[in-house]
């Protein structure tokens, strides 16, 4: 089986760089496909000086965002390369070529369409969740209250016991997906800019009855880099993130009227309480 990585910088070419010198040799990955996603910075000159028979920078004409830059790449290697898995990952990573190699042994199954490892950050351990749903993301526009949301979407602790576990949801800073079933589910939906992504991916492989799986025998560090926070401010992320919120809820749950009125009526409160705090911070 031939293995291609997507990795997708944003102004961020200095985790970029420290990640291909991690994995430029992992004899697991034939192609590592950098996807410089029209940095406002000097990114992809720089990247390109990486370029060899194995690292390719391709650059997009224009930042739509997360899901549009890694489809981009997607496509890339799959019409150049017919790869059969696609690792896709955020520059600020940090994983060993063995477990890359465990987490490519399950694809091999038929009814493994997606693989992620455990994800380590500074202040949590992601394991993956349930699909959000109205009450949760309900729960996530109220203030002081948002850790609840994650609560109701979190899996038991045993549903972690055994080594491979199933859930609707992976982080997406790293997972494993395979190329005919990206291209079964046409892609990643392009209708965010950033966040929301993985639930509404998630939303598509389960109307095609493809399952995702956490390893839980591996674990790679996302050191969260501050690639966002440097070109967002937290006003600007925040509308983001509650505009994907919106969609995800109309056009992905389908949710009626009340429920959408009610998710609005939410949002214009915390969006006034986060107005007033940056307001406070000048």
């Amino acid at each position: 089986m031939k293995n291609g990585i997507i990795i997708l910088n944003y102004n961020d070419s200095e985790n970029t760089k420290i990640f291909l010198d991690d994995i430029k040799d992992y004899q697991c990955l034939d192609h590592i496909i950098v996807v410089d996603n029209h940095s406002t910075d000097n990114s992809f000159k720089e990247l390109k000086k990486y370029a060899n028979q194995k690292i390719e920078v391709i650059k997009t004409s224009e930042n739509k965002g997360y899901a549009a830059g890694n489809n981009f790449g997607i496509k890339y290697l799959i019409d150049k390369y017919s790869v059969d898995n696609i690792i896709i990952s955020n520059p600020d990573i940090i994983v060993r070529e063995e477990d890359i190699e465990k987490l490519l042994l399950p694809l091999k199954e038929k009814n493994v369409a997606v693989i992620a490892p455990v994800v380590e950050e500074p202040t949590s351990i992601s394991r993956g969740w349930k699909h959000p749903n109205f009450l949760s993301l309900l729960i996530s526009n109220i203030p002081y209250f948002r850790k609840y949301a994650d609560k109701i979407l979190a899996y038991k602790e045993n549903h972690y016991d055994t080594k491979l576990s199933q859930v609707d949801v992976v982080k997406g800073c790293f997972f494993i997906i395979k190329a005919s079933v990206i291209q079964d589910i046409d892609y990643f939906d392009e209708n965010t800019f950033l966040y929301f992504e993985e639930n509404i991916l998630a939303k598509k492989l389960e109307s095609k009855h493809y399952r995702t799986y956490i390893h839980n025998e591996v674990k790679v560090i996302h050191a969260l880099s501050k690639s966002v926070d440097k070109s967002l401010i937290s006003l600007e992320k925040f509308k983001i993130l509650k505009s994907s919120q919106y969609y995800y809820a109309r056009y992905i749950l389908k949710l009626n009227v009340f429920e959408l009125l009610t998710l609005h009526l939410t949002y214009y409160i915390y969006y006034f309480l986060v107005k007033l705090l940056n307001y406070k911070r000048r």
